[in-house]
């Protein structure tokens, strides 16, 4: 993996939890932060994973650390195959997302239940392997290559719109949200674009949109 690119997406979250931090403290006073934390599990797609060949299984921890500012990782695995205009890839790997979001609207009686906005910094670590490429040959005729597995990364940026509600008087929250996203770096295997990224999704292009329906612990 490559190291520049890790240590722009370290710096960049602290960047954005700094940035958010001044918001928060500009209309109150400066709070000491007491731990919790919100556990959750995207229950959706663990359940589409059993219909699909796309296996997704993710989580996040979030914590409160303002007035309306909370901190967010999430982490997870993706298998999934792209079967299309003569491609057939296998991709599988790990991704971590780092950011923060801001409660737009929320309970005068329960802080944690409320909507969303933020944005998080996300990168993939992943085995690809080209099972077959369609290639124009000499002639006008059409045939496919193969190349071996191989090890690759992908960087995005990732909005996140959402909200959160409590379940009756429980510590258990729903969480939804939708996740627009963009590919800022990716490595290439024989100067191919990469048809799946791990945490990204499935996509030909640098855009693509996720959605997360989590179930969620505050401890």
């Amino acid at each position: 993996m490559k190291t520049k690119p890790i240590f722009t997406l370290f710096f960049s979250f602290l960047f954005i939890l700094n940035f958010g931090q001044k918001i928060d403290s500009a209309s109150a006073k400066p709070r000491k932060y007491t731990p919790n934390f919100t556990v959750g599990v995207d229950v959706l797609n663990v359940g589409l994973s059993f219909f699909s060949d796309r296996k997704v299984y993710q989580g996040f921890v979030s914590s409160k650390i303002g007035k309306r500012l909370h901190a967010v990782a999430e982490a997870g695995f993706e298998k999934n195959i792209y079967e299309k205009n003569g491609y057939d890839v296998d991709a599988n790997g790990i991704f971590l997302k780092l950011g923060a979001f801001y409660m737009l609207a929320q309970d005068a009686e329960n802080v944690f239940n409320g909507f969303y906005a933020g944005g998080k910094l996300a990168g993939s670590t992943y085995n690809q392997e080209y099972f077959a490429i369609p290639v124009r040959g000499f002639g006008g005729g059409d045939f496919t290559v193969a190349f071996p597995k191989s090890s690759q990364s992908s960087y995005w940026l990732e909005a996140a719109i959402g909200g959160r509600v409590q379940l009756f008087d429980s510590k258990f929250f729903i969480d939804v949200n939708i996740q627009p996203k963009y590919l800022i770096y990716t490595t290439k295997q024989e100067n191919i674009f990469p048809m799946i990224v791990p945490g990204f999704g499935k996509s030909s292009t640098k855009f693509n949109l996720g959605f997360a329906w989590s179930l969620a612990y505050k401890f």
